[in-house]
């Protein structure tokens, strides 16, 4: 998995040398701000079922349509089938703020699922809306400190602007 300690030794590997002082300072900050990471992903475990229900019910009543026969979100295994692909979007932001870098969300999440929702003629938009309102929904000092709200959501804007 990658981590931004993998990714500055494996860099530093490829090009055949030792780790330079910018890439320390780069594992060194997120070090520094692994304490935020953490309480973010502590919190958002502990209500993952419940930010997850949120954002569906708001991107579905955003795309109401996706509720017309034939749609999307029409039956309930769909409805089941989007409520669970926002909580493993959840469940990966999760991750990444454990590893304190953006690997589970990138090869898990990211990779192929433009491909795989074109296939499956799936809109992107209602992932994108779920998404933001968990972002929106964020509020330090009620649900988290304002460092691990700022880390839980520069990791929703990375997902969101990767189904964008």
């Amino acid at each position: 998995m990658k981590s931004v300690v993998t990714t500055v030794v494996t860099a530093a590997d490829a090009a055949g040398r030792f780790p330079t002082t910018s890439d320390l300072e780069s594992v060194q900050g997120s070090l520094q701000r692994a304490s935020a990471r953490l309480e973010a992903a502590e919190k958002l475990a502990a209500n993952l079922d419940q930010v997850a229900q949120e954002a569906y019910d708001a991107c579905i009543k955003k795309y109401s349509y996706l509720n017309n026969q034939g749609e999307a979100n029409s039956t309930d295994t769909f409805k089941s089938k989007c409520l669970r692909d926002i909580k493993h979007y959840m469940r990966l932001v999760n991750y990444c703020l454990v590893v304190g870098g953006t690997g589970p969300l990138d090869e898990w999440g990211i990779a192929g699922q433009r491909e795989v929702y074109r296939a499956l003629n799936l809109p992107t938009a209602p992932y994108v809306e779920a998404l933001t309102f968990a972002r929106n929904r964020g509020c330090a000092p009620r649900d988290m400190s304002s460092q691990a709200l700022v880390e839980y959501n520069s990791l929703l804007d990375y997902a969101i602007n990767s189904l964008s």
